[in-house]
């Protein structure tokens, strides 16, 4: 039997670490996504989707992965606040669980302790299997003791749903204020929450999934790491730059992954957007000595 069968068997069977198929939010999240198609279209509904993605992968890319995982920058402690607020309402915990996870991740990819391998088990536990994990729940703190001592961290953390409800509330709001005062836009109150949280949250779960999934599986491979680690250009594309995966494994503490300027990193260019505004500052960068060894080819 795969070794993901014999996982997944002893997960259903195990009162700890069982899978919470039938309660867990990430189903429910898909189920009432489908509610968008009750609702009917408008064109508002469409630009509040895009927002909160943009918004919110942004977070996830630049916040919770090369902020609060990898330290690559610095910025004030709201604009930190901020990052965590709006990348916890994308209903993937909060900042401290997904640092610690993706820290473990690093120091382990794809060997035997890499909980979200798709080498060591198969694409579908690297992409969401593990998630619905309850062995996954809690927080390593001992790997974030930099973000540990923020106390408003720490409440996000242990109360990650205020966020998702914030953005429900907002887009809601929203929507009744512009059913209210602008009827010709087809909008409402309901509509927007199924188009701009429910869709939208399926869809960044999905685009941000593909960095632990598809970029361990396919792609190219510029340098030699002692993981599976690959670049995908349509990945990239998806989630501001995270596709450049293999040369982030190569270098963790670049705020760029992209290294040439064909590489698309739309979130390391916001981040330089920000630097310009004295929002962030410190982005480390790739050093002179990996882009000599990307000069010299060394690839797979």
């Amino acid at each position: 039997m795969p070794k993901f069968q014999s996982i997944l068997r002893h997960a259903l069977h195990d009162e700890d670490n069982r899978l919470l198929m039938a309660s867990s939010p990430i189903f429910m999240m898909h189920v009432l996504a489908c509610g968008a198609l009750f609702t009917g279209f408008s064109w508002a509904a469409v630009i509040a989707l895009l927002i909160t993605y943009v918004v919110r992968v942004f977070a996830l890319t630049a916040g919770f992965h090369r902020y609060f995982s990898h330290r690559a920058f610095k910025t004030s402690r709201a604009f930190q606040f901020i990052l965590a607020w709006v990348g916890t309402s994308s209903a993937q915990l909060g900042p401290m669980w997904w640092a610690a996870n993706h820290r473990h991740h690093h120091q382990h990819s794809d060997k035997e302790e890499d909980i979200h391998s798709p080498v060591v088990n198969d694409a579908f536990w690297a992409h969401i299997g593990w998630v619905l994990c309850r062995a996954y729940g809690s927080i390593q703190h001992d790997r974030v003791k930099d973000l540990n001592k923020y106390p408003e961290l720490r409440f996000i953390d242990r109360f990650h749903i205020l966020p998702v409800i914030s953005l429900i509330l907002l887009l809601y709001g929203v929507g009744a204020g512009l059913d209210a005062f602008y009827p010709g836009l087809e909008t409402s109150g309901l509509q927007m929450v199924m188009w701009g949280f429910f869709m939208s949250t399926v869809l960044v779960y999905h685009v941000t999934f593909c960095v632990n999934s598809v970029t361990h599986i396919v792609g190219s491979k510029r340098f030699k790491t002692d993981d599976e680690s690959r670049n995908s250009w349509w990945v990239a594309l998806l989630t501001f730059g995270e596709g450049w995966h293999n040369n982030h494994h190569r270098w963790p503490l670049s705020a760029r992954q992209g290294m040439y300027w064909w590489e698309l990193d739309l979130s390391y260019w916001g981040l330089r957007l920000l630097e310009k505004l004295g929002v962030v500052w410190d982005l480390k960068v790739y050093p002179e000595k990996i882009y000599q060894e990307a000069a010299v080819g060394n690839h797979t």
